[in-house]
């Protein structure tokens, strides 16, 4: 197939490819500018309000320098063509028009269990954005991530001493858990029904255990984390916390969860874990126990044009530039299963870029 020539391409093909370059090159102001609007509440502002909010009220709310209006205004209707605020007509003088929330920025709000806030402000923290400015010197490099190469640790060992950067990123995993939660114990009960044990490896604060436990009766449950992770998290009736390393030892039980774990980790890294999740697992009473559950992302093909593959994609480079990890493909998931010595698996789409996963022994 012949190369494109710029020369030979028409006038409308050289400004849609002009476009193209120019939206890649400026996307990183649609980051930008939502983590302004979370700064400011933004979202909080208007929901409070109870009604839409008109530009003035909205600059009042935020008790701005008055000359700067105009710019709040060409910041929200960047937002607003980002689908997220609607603006919309209130009756009074004039019928001014008026901002209100999107399904999108009620999953910003405050005060939202499901918030996407602290994932936002985790992703968009200067730790996690500034190794990204050194992708192509990594490339040349022995370091095995350019988190890493940046910051001089790994992800897992800055959180170790990082206090801020350790809160902040737990947060972020524990809202995005409770969101996945809400949607397993009501679309996928089967898969934990007659469970009496379940072992949460990597699960952080416990949101999802702590769930999944209070949804089964008689479910108990176990989070594994590292120790500056659970530290001083307290136990119930049906939840403890134990500190330990997951290429070491699991604690046994009915079942092993891993929750977005594996996409951070190598296919040498992964099959280490999932030999040790082999290994904790015990043997089925009810015909539901003795496997792990995977929740992770599989890649679609990528010709396909569609936004779910290009979230995907971004997930798979993010893996690549914060740890050693990867998004991987049905096949590859498959492959990573087999080496570790497991014999089947089950794929449940459940939760649309992401996937719950079964595997049995």
């Amino acid at each position: 197939m012949a190369l494109p020539n710029l020369e030979e391409s028409t006038v409308e093909e050289l400004l849609d490819a002009e476009a193209h370059v120019w939206n890649h090159i400026f996307s990183y102001i649609n980051s930008m500018s939502l983590k302004s609007a979370l700064q400011l509440g933004i979202p909080d502002i208007i929901h409070k309000h109870g009604n839409p909010i008109t530009l003035s009220q909205l600059a009042d709310a935020l008790n701005i320098n008055k000359a700067k209006t105009d710019g709040l205004f060409r910041l929200m209707r960047l937002l607003e063509h980002s689908k997220f605020f609607d603006k919309v007509k209130v009756e009074g003088e004039g019928e001014e028009e008026a901002y209100s929330l999107t399904r999108a920025s009620r999953l910003l709000l405050r005060d939202e269990p499901s918030s996407l806030a602290p994932y936002i402000r985790a992703m968009l923290d200067p730790n996690f954005m500034d190794p990204f400015h050194h992708l192509s010197e990594w490339l040349g490099s022995e370091c095995p991530s350019p988190f890493e190469f940046k910051h001089g640790r790994s992800l897992w060992e800055y959180a170790g001493i990082e206090e801020r950067w350790n809160q902040l990123f737990n947060q972020a995993m524990a809202n995005d858990a409770k969101l996945v939660t809400s949607i397993l114990v009501k679309e996928c009960r089967h898969i934990f029904q007659g469970l009496e044990s379940l072992v949460d490896v990597g699960g952080g604060a416990g949101t999802v255990a702590k769930v999944v436990a209070d949804a089964f009766p008689g479910l108990k449950a176990v989070v594994l984390d590292l120790p500056h992770v659970v530290a001083d998290l307290a136990t119930s009736e049906n939840l403890r916390y134990v500190s330990g390393d997951m290429f070491e030892d699991i604690p046994r039980a009915d079942a092993v969860l891993l929750k977005w774990i594996l996409h951070n980790w190598s296919d040498e890294e992964c099959i280490k874990i999932l030999e040790k999740c082999k290994e904790a697992i015990t043997p089925s009473k009810n015909n539901n126990g003795g496997k792990v559950i995977v929740i992770d992302m599989i890649l679609k093909d990528e010709k396909q044009h569609h936004k779910g593959t290009e979230t995907q994609l971004l997930f798979d480079v993010l893996m690549m530039t914060a740890l050693t990890g990867k998004e991987r493909t049905e096949k590859e998931w498959a492959n990573l299963f087999f080496a570790a010595g497991f014999k089947t698996y089950k794929i449940h789409p459940v939760l649309r870029l992401r996937s719950v996963i079964e595997i049995f022994p």
